[in-house]
């Protein structure tokens, strides 16, 4: 497996884990709906949070959380509509990033909630 795979693997644990300790129930991971995958869908208590994990191993180029750019975002819209609309859920949804800067001796996770107003 390449690097970088091995790397979002580590970040999509991280975020796991860090949902889970935050009282989130994790419903899917890496859900998919035609061309879009869904990293990490989670509730806690009404809301669905539906999360993109960005990981990297440096902050040299930019954060993590930019390089989600505005198709991913269209594809990420699309799939949770399909996702609440097929399981006919009464949720509030919202959209977080979980930003990872994953390196052997530190790691730093953020958690953007509703992390696509902005686009």
């Amino acid at each position: 497996m390449a690097a970088h795979n091995e790397l979002g693997k580590k970040g999509e644990q991280l975020a796991i884990d860090y949902l889970i300790k935050n009282e989130y129930q994790v419903l899917e991971v890496n859900y998919r709906f035609l061309k879009a995958e869904v990293d990490i869908i989670a509730q806690k208590e009404n809301v669905l949070a539906v999360v993109e994990v960005k990981t990297r191993a440096t902050d040299y180029f930019g954060n993590p959380q930019d390089f989600v750019n505005p198709k991913k975002v269209k594809l990420l819209l699309s799939a949770i509509d399909h996702y609440v609309v097929e399981r006919n859920l009464d949720v509030e949804v919202r959209f977080d990033i979980i930003a990872i800067i994953y390196q052997e001796n530190t790691t730093k996770l953020e958690h953007l909630k509703d992390a696509f107003l902005h686009f």
